[in-house]
C-alpha cells in the first residue's frame, strides 16, 4: 500500500467550524478544555477554515492548540476559501493572494499540516 500523508493520525476528527461562544464570541477557555480531552483520548487532527465564525475559529485555534502544544503533537488542516476572492472588489489575482495571506496572519501557514 502507498504511504500518505496522516496515515498515523486518527481518522476522528475535531472540527473547529461551531465552537461554544459566550457574549457573542468564542469561548475560547472552553475551547481550551476541550482540545485538551480531545488530546488526552490520542485524537490529533484538527480542521478548521478562515471563514468559520469570520476568522475567530483559527484565532481559538492558535490560542487552544497551537500555542499550547508541541508542534509535531497534532495535525492541522485548514482549507483555501477561493471562492471568497470572488467577493472582492479588487482584480481576482490581486485577492487570491488576500485570501492565502489573512489566514497565514490567524494561525501560521508554517503550522497548518495541509491548506
Amino acid at each position: 500500500m502507498e504511504r500518505y500523508f496522516g496515515e498515523n493520525t486518527p481518522k476522528l476528527g475535531f472540527g473547529l467550524m461551531r465552537l461554544p461562544k459566550r457574549g457573542g464570541r468564542i469561548d475560547v477557555e472552553q475551547v481550551k478544555k476541550m482540545v485538551d480531552l480531545f488530546m488526552e483520548a490520542g485524537l490529533t487532527y484538527f480542521d478548521t477554515a478562515y471563514v468559520y465564525g469570520d476568522g475567530d475559529s483559527e484565532r481559538a485555534a492558535k490560542a487552544a492548540l497551537v500555542d499550547r502544544y508541541p508542534r509535531e503533537s497534532f495535525t492541522l488542516a485548514t482549507k483555501l476559501c477561493a471562492w471568497l476572492a470572488l467577493t472582492m472588489s479588487r482584480p481576482p489575482s490581486s485577492s487570491f493572494i488576500q485570501v492565502l495571506s489573512e489566514p497565514a496572519q490567524a494561525i501560521s501557514t508554517t503550522i497548518c499540516s495541509m491548506l
